[in-house]
């Protein structure tokens, strides 16, 4: 007797079966979409030749829709011009997005700028492909360091510029229930 395979489309994995009987398990079903996120990593471009990155993997996961500030993970940034520098670690504690626009914040846990360490940071990307911008809350003061009291979720305009090919940020849009 012929046995027919058919595929069957489950979220992005494909299935084979055969005949009617299915070979899906709780594993294969599609996983939930979660609230927001913002991943990637881009130099800034500068026409002095600063080196300036920005790398983020932040998460708002869908049991957490309704409270940004339970947003996990990590983002960091360096800025270097002629050997001369600093980077920083951030643990994040809120993540905000609207379409293509992400607002993250979190708190400095390491970094080789004096005084940086314990400071509150707010970082907005906007993703647009191979031409992303990004903006951050210490944009009027000059340093993380002379920020006073930032709240959670607080950035400027992404007014910078990424470095041709270089531009890589995902944003996964939050939907909250309103």
């Amino acid at each position: 007797m012929k046995r027919r395979t058919k595929i069957v489309v489950l979220g992005s994995a494909l299935l084979l079966t055969a005949g009617a009987a299915s070979a899906a398990t709780a594993s294969d079903a599609p996983r939930q979409r979660e609230a927001a996120a913002l991943t990637g990593t881009a130099r800034l471009y500068r026409s002095a030749g600063d080196d300036i990155t920005f790398s983020f993997d932040a998460h708002l996961a869908a049991k957490d829709k309704a409270d940004p500030s339970k947003a996990t993970g990590t983002f960091a940034f360096s800025h270097y011009l002629n050997g001369e520098g600093a980077r920083a670690e951030v643990k994040v504690d809120c993540l905000l997005t609207g379409g293509k626009v992400a607002v993250v914040s979190g708190v400095v846990t390491e970094s080789d700028l004096p005084g940086a360490e314990g400071k509150r940071v707010g970082v907005t990307v906007h993703d647009l492909g191979r031409h992303d911008r990004l903006g951050y809350s210490w944009a009027s003061t000059g340093s993380p360091v002379d920020t006073k009291e930032l709240p959670k979720c607080v950035s400027s305009a992404p007014f910078e510029k990424v470095a041709k090919g270089t531009g890589d940020f995902t944003v996964v849009p939050w939907q909250p229930e309103l």
